[in-house]
């Protein structure tokens, strides 16, 4: 293959395993850009005092730190898991829309490159990932930062949104035969979850983006007190959204654990219908917290009490995981690889960042901790802690099936150790430099507050992060040289993606398989016709992918359409900065580009 044909079937491919690999590199990418920008921050609060980066500059570093992380990087490779593990746990051959896969990943890509087009022009955003109002007006935030700001989040937003339509009916209507949702692999489930939480949570923040972006740039008053408005308004659009946008991040990681932890310990997953349940009720209860976010806004004591309340509930179904994990391992034939070790990792530090989550549920608690660096730990322990555990766990856990190689564990093993020292060193002393007054979003602090001997710690820990990222770097080199072939099934799971060649062929599956009971790899499969009565039905069938498909099997056409449209999109978003020439002619490409695929036939390629 040339160049060029390699170049261009990826930029038109609509395959769920290829867009996952893209949806990965790009988050990964993401991850690293945030990554050197905390070092930044970090570097400037090793010590009082400190003039390394002056206060706006802090200020926009600190502001695309957070944006990166949760929408880019985060979402990213929330995004990358879901389309490469979903089809194949639940017998799919792709998504139920693959080009509106692929457009997804497009305006994704898209929003984030917009964002990092404001650091050439030097004026990154500067008003924090949550864009306050009323400092992010022109009055006070003049520049175009903050456009750049609502513009990529609101390009990026329409591929969240789409995806979450797309999981949300694949899940539903492309399931194999017999298999019912009490017998969907937990991570499936958490999809399922995750699409329905992203339906309910973007529109409001959508809107939000929309009323903000219109005072900047339109006079309007949405947001503006001096005309009568709220600022608090712009509050509740924002949190109503991010606190399940937690959830949107940390359930996908709890769906790996629930997967890889019975893998490894030889044992069904304990409590598989609990662990389903408080998924739900999580989700559920997730709507009901955002005021937590605001116990020092002023809502009055009756607002503060219940949402107080609910906050502490929240943590019943949370909690009951935690115990379904532990569970499942007691008694186990436990076997610690690298994904068993993430796996555990996450149980153990997502349950400090649980637990100082519920000391924030009391008002006057928190009140004294919500502007300290006590927050800081305590959302760091359960983003990182949390899903980034979870998710390098998916990664060591799937990385066999999409490859077909084994990454090297003792590599594997010291990557989980330094990341487990890092964040640790890295945050715990966050606790007590916030209970000692550290306040949030400043620059830099006065020497005698006995906050030095802390932040210098945090400072170390942060760089042994970017020591973490070594062994990780290179066990990918080395793989990729010389990796071990990894085979089906090299962790003898128990769900249908095992029963693919490694890696999977693009049409997933030579035959569609049926199931009649979870975990149907670990149970032996009876022929109905041969089965005795008072038998057990168990397992699937096949048991293993045949390597040729005994019939033809049509599959989406490669399109370039999605990125065509795609790019009318990007063209308008930044038309958005001031330009109405380029808007209009971003919206013309945006009508050729649905035209275009609204008239493609959707089939037409045949497995061979």
């Amino acid at each position: 293959m040339t160049a060029l044909a390699w170049l261009r079937s990826w930029l038109t491919t609509v395959d769920h395993k290829r867009i996952a690999v893209m949806y990965f590199v790009a988050a990964f990418l993401f991850l690293l850009i945030a990554g050197f920008e905390g070092q930044m921050l970090r570097l400037q609060l090793a010590a009082p005092g400190r003039d390394f980066l002056d206060p706006d500059l802090y200020n926009q570093l600190f502001t695309m730190h957070g944006t990166t992380m949760v929408f880019f990087a985060g979402m990213g490779l929330v995004a990358a898991f879901l389309n490469f593990v979903v089809p194949l746990q639940i017998g799919a051959r792709d998504v139920a829309f693959p080009r509106l896969n692929a457009l997804s990943f497009w305006v994704f890509l898209f929003g984030g490159l917009f964002l990092y087009a404001s650091v050439p022009f030097r004026t990154m955003p500067d008003g924090g990932w949550f864009a306050y109002m009323p400092l992010t007006n022109p009055e006070y935030s003049p520049s175009l930062g903050m456009d750049f700001y609502l513009l990529a989040l609101l390009i990026a937003g329409v591929g969240s949104i789409a995806g979450g339509v797309n999981f949300l009916v694949t899940i539903l209507n492309l399931r194999a035969p017999g298999m019912t949702f009490m017998r969907m692999p937990l991570f499936a489930w958490m999809a399922l979850i995750v699409a329905a939480l992203i339906l309910l949570a973007f529109p409001p923040f959508t809107v939000g983006l929309i009323f903000m972006l219109f005072d900047r740039r339109f006079g309007t008053h949405f947001f503006d007190a001096a005309a009568g408005a709220d600022p608090v308004l712009w509050q509740h659009l924002f949190w109503v959204f991010g606190h399940p946008e937690v959830y949107i991040l940390i359930l996908p990681a709890f769906g790996v654990v629930s997967d890889v932890i019975p893998s490894f310990s030889r044992k069904g997953l304990f409590g598989y219908p609990i662990v389903v349940f408080s998924g739900i009720l999580i989700a559920f209860l997730g709507f009901g917290v955002w005021v937590h976010h605001m116990f020092s806004v002023g809502l009055g004591p009756v607002v503060n009490a219940v949402f107080g309340g609910t906050t502490m509930l929240i943590a019943i179904p949370t909690g009951i995981k935690i115990f379904n994990w532990i569970a499942t391992m007691w008694g186990g034939q436990l076997r610690f690889r690298t994904a068993m070790l993430f796996a555990i990792g996450l149980v153990g530090t997502f349950t400090i960042g649980g637990l100082s989550g519920v000391m924030h549920s009391s008002p006057p608690a928190d009140l004294q901790q919500t502007d300290t660096y006590f927050v800081v730990a305590h959302f760091h322990y359960v983003l990182v802690g949390g899903t980034v555990f979870g998710l390098f766990s998916g990664f060591y856990y799937w990385f066999p099936k999409a490859t077909g190689r084994l990454l090297h564990e003792g590599l594997g093993k010291a990557h989980f150790w330094l990341t487990f020292v890092a964040l640790n060193v890295t945050f715990f002393p966050m606790h007590f430099s916030g209970l000692l007054g550290m306040p949030r979003r400043t620059y830099t602090y006065a020497e005698g507050l006995g906050l030095d001997t802390f932040n210098l710690i945090s400072t170390i820990g942060a760089f042994i992060f970017t020591l973490a990222f070594v062994p990780l770097i290179w066990n990918l080199w080395r793989t990729w040289r010389r990796g071990e072939a990894a085979g089906h099934n090299p962790w003898d799971a128990s769900t249908l993606e095992w029963t693919t060649p490694s890696p999977p062929p693009h049409y997933n599956f030579a035959v569609i398989p049926s199931v009649d009971r979870r975990d149907p790899l670990w149970h032996p499969y009876v022929e109905p016709e041969l089965r005795e009565e008072g038998d057990e039905p168990g397992g699937v069938f096949p048991r293993r992918q045949p390597d040729e498909p005994p019939e033809p099997v049509h599959m989406p056409e490669p399109s370039y359409w999605p990125l065509v449209l795609a790019t009318g999109m990007l063209l308008m978003t930044i038309g958005g900065l001031g330009s109405l020439g380029l808007t209009l002619f971003g919206l013309l490409v945006t009508a050729v580009g649905l035209f275009g695929w609204a008239f493609e036939p959707p089939f037409g390629r045949e497995a061979s």
